[in-house]
């Protein structure tokens, strides 16, 4: 297979992003070509950013695992289509070729068949990272219906939520998980979600642990019961059902500035051709690579980048169940070497975390297949960039340093691996069609910073680099639809504070060649260890401790993680010991949220800075958790400044 479009040169990224700006409806349908459909299109792009309605593709008709699964067997039937590297290196890898991972999607669907799954169904999947969870997401999209995966690190009260918002009516889930010297009661959790969850009426549990679990008789079933039930009626080929190109694929929820998490809403059509575009491009992807991406498919990283977009372009992809640092400090390396990777994408948090055990882990493995290097999840420091580029690269790969958001689907910004130039801590250019725009807290366009006007082809902004709110003003096809259940919501968060522009929520800056750099979240989100998540989420997940009266939480900045989550927070309780109160605080996020939104340092206070109308001045907070020592701005308009100094004091 070769890719028509795959990008060769800088002259001929400058074309296509040219093409892309002046004519965007004929350069996606010229894409686009290059996919199955059942039926194409009566119209490339319907779309306004008032209400906000974006359709792609409208009128076509296609189904997204044909594009992954079937289009390939004929030419790579028997390439490996999944090599799957365990949490436990004495354990076993498993390879699935295209033949064999299409033959077990068809058996899975089946079973969700038989299961009563129907097209628009909305199916929760809380799995390990095994294969099986990629098969679980491919036969959801085969029969029509909608997988909401759900990261196999959320508590039981985030996991319900979820489920409640989508009504659910079947679980895909494990007995349990193990990432590294951990195991993970993903059953035992489920079972603790669906007290709350009158939805869901069927509930499928692969076997991966042997851990004893409580089966609820005519609800839970056995996943490998169920598939013998299908061996024994001759194994059908089940027909992937046919989608219009806006029916929903997915949802994936994501933290938002309110505590509830947001449905994010991906549909068929314009999300295929978009990962699959950018996976080629960013990483210049040849047939025959082995790609790793080290994410999780709980994340859209995985979604994106690990199932559909290497799928669909009939990559080899390698999952890994286990984490960097277990058996050792070496694990990434020791599967690089083991598997010959040419292809690594994985998170600025992880190289962080690595470079902290020394270059030893690095020394004694083979790397030289290596080609390529992404990040991806938040924006790469400069040092851990050239640790990254010297010790893993050697010198000699270019580091794609991607950003994009669950709600974009795809990777909007980057270099394109050899093609484009990278620099350190800059996502750099544009992909062909994403035009974006910085703006001042007006909504006013900062001069020299539009893309599309002032033409990254000839040379872009001039002088310093320009710096502004980050948006983006014309869709590409696999923005975001809507959240689901609450259009509004949609509108509110990324359409309304600049009207006609998508709000990123991200502060950017675009220097005299066009390169961007993400200076970082803007809004009440923060953004820890790649993952983003709420201020306000975490407060109501803190409020819960009976203990507490109030809390504030901000972000500050992070060695390993880059960010960190800074609370400060006003406990009535016994305050005797500090250290209980604190560790007691921490279990009431874990156990509402999930591990990765513990605070990391928590400051009793007896007060928060208020304005008169009772805000709470996080802008203050945040300054202080930082560490600046110098003004934090005019405290005259506090309801109590004293407060303030005492905060300072105490800062941990």
């Amino acid at each position: 297979m070769s890719y028509p479009y795959q990008i060769r040169s800088m002259e001929q990224y400058q074309s296509e992003y040219k093409k892309s700006v002046e004519d965007p409806e004929g350069f996606w349908a010229g894409i686009a070509g290059n996919f199955s459909w059942h039926r194409k299109w009566d119209k490339v792009l319907d779309w306004n950013f008032t209400d906000p309605r974006v359709k792609w593709f409208s009128g076509a008709q296609l189904n997204i695992t044909e594009n992954c699964l079937d289009r390939h067997l004929a030419e790579r039937g028997d390439q490996p289509a999944i090599i799957w590297e365990p949490n436990d290196p004495e354990e076993h890898y498993r390879i699935l070729t295209y033949k064999e991972l299409h033959f077990k999607v068809c058996q899975f669907a089946q079973v969700l068949k038989n299961n009563g799954a129907r097209k628009g169904d909305r199916i929760c999947i809380y799995m390990p990272m095994v294969p099986e969870l990629a098969i679980a997401v491919l036969a959801c999209a085969r029969i029509g219906a909608i997988h909401s995966v759900v990261f196999g690190g959320f508590s039981a009260q985030s996991i319900a939520d979820r489920i409640q918002d989508a009504q659910c009516n079947i679980v895909i889930t494990s007995d349990g998980g193990q990432r590294g010297n951990k195991g993970i009661p993903l059953k035992s959790v489920i079972d603790d979600a669906l007290v709350q969850c009158p939805s869901v009426k069927k509930v499928i549990v692969l076997t991966r642990t042997r851990v004893p679990v409580s089966m609820i008789k005519g609800r839970d079933t056995w996943w490998e019961d169920e598939i013998r039930k299908v061996e024994t009626q001759g194994n059908p080929v089940c027909p992937a059902e046919p989608m219009e190109a806006e029916d929903m694929l997915f949802i994936l929820y994501t933290s938002g500035s309110t505590g509830k998490p947001k449905g994010v809403v991906h549909t068929c059509g314009g999300y295929m051709v978009y990962t699959n575009y950018t996976f080629v491009n960013v990483f210049q992807y040849q047939p025959g690579d082995v790609y790793f991406c080290t994410a999780d498919i709980g994340w859209i990283t995985g979604h994106s980048y690990i199932v559909y977009g290497p799928l669909s372009a009939g990559a080899t992809t390698l999952l890994f169940e286990g984490i960097p640092t277990y058996p050792d400090a070496g694990r990434f390396w020791d599967i690089v070497d083991k598997f010959k990777v040419n292809i690594l994408y994985t998170a600025p948090t992880a190289i962080r975390s690595l470079m902290g055990f020394g270059p030893d882990y690095v020394k004694s493995k083979d790397l030289s297949s290596l080609k390529v290097l992404g990040t991806v999840g938040e924006p790469i420091n400069e040092e851990a960039w050239h640790w990254y580029h010297e010790n893993i690269g050697k010198g000699r790969c270019p580091i794609v340093d991607t950003w994009w958001q669950t709600e974009t689907g795809g990777i909007l910004i980057s270099n394109l691996a050899g093609i484009t130039p990278h620099k350190p801590a800059h996502a750099t250019l544009p992909l062909p069609g994403v035009q974006p725009l910085l703006v001042d807290e007006k909504g006013e366009p900062v001069p020299g910073s539009d893309a599309a006007r002032d033409g990254v082809w000839h040379g872009g902004a001039s002088g310093e680099p320009v710096a502004g709110n980050l948006c983006i003003k014309f869709p590409f096809p696999s923005i975001i639809r809507t959240t689901y259940g609450d259009h509004e919501r949609c509108r509110q968060t990324y359409f309304a504070t600049y009207p006609g522009l998508y709000f990123t929520g991200d502060g950017a800056l675009r220097d005299a060649e066009g390169n961007y750099r993400i200076t970082g979240r803007v809004d009440d989100v923060l953004n820890v260890s790649g993952h983003r998540i709420g201020t306000a989420e975490v407060e109501n997940a803190i409020n819960m401790h009976t203990g507490v009266v109030e809390s504030a939480v901000v972000g500050y900045p992070h060695d390993i993680k880059g960010q960190g989550i800074y609370a400060y927070v006003i406990f009535n309780g016994d305050k005797s010991d500090p250290v209980h109160v604190r560790q007691a605080i921490v279990q009431t996020v874990a156990r509402i949220i999930g591990a990765i939104a513990k605070p990391d340092k928590i400051q009793l206070v007896s007060g928060l800075p208020k304005t008169r109308s009772g805000k709470i001045m996080r802008r203050i907070l945040r300054k202080i958790a930082e560490g600046e020592t110098g003004s934090l701005g005019d405290t005259s308009t506090l309801l109590d400044p004293g407060v303030v100094d005492e905060i300072k004091a105490g800062r941990l």
